[in-house]
């Protein structure tokens, strides 16, 4: 069996920063490529970022690109992170992370919530004024 569980979230001001961390454990014997999505109240869960098994690959929504950062633990196995910058209200909302046996080599298959294999519970980012 696979775990997957999303931690970092919190309240913090507009402008500010929040690093989110993702941890794949269980039963798993390969790296995993790792996704993140958002959803917001009212909204369709949202491609954010993901990353490919090897850390090689690095894709991110416009809405994101530089401000938020994606990256793997070379030292602790299928362990991820997104460090978000700069963060504005819109970026309100529940953080998954999604765990794919493979991967992709493109936004595209990151990108499709759909294929993702194993997911988190979520934490929730609140942006304030």
């Amino acid at each position: 069996q696979v775990e997957v569980v999303e931690s970092g979230g919190g309240l913090v001001q507009a402008g500010g920063s929040l690093r989110l961390s993702c941890v794949v454990s269980g039963h798993v014997i390969e790296d995993y490529a790792m996704g993140w999505f958002r959803q917001a109240p009212g909204k369709d869960r949202e491609f954010v970022a993901g990353i490919s098994w090897s850390g090689s690959g690095k894709f991110y929504a416009d809405s994101v690109k530089g401000r938020f950062t994606v990256s793997r633990d070379n030292n602790v196995k299928n362990t991820a992170y997104l460090q978000m910058n700069s963060l504005k209200i819109d970026d309100t909302g529940v953080y998954f992370c999604g765990a794919h046996r493979v991967g992709w080599g493109s936004e595209v298959g990151f990108s499709r919530a759909d294929l993702y294999h194993h997911w988190g519970r979520g934490t929730q980012v609140t942006v304030s004024s």
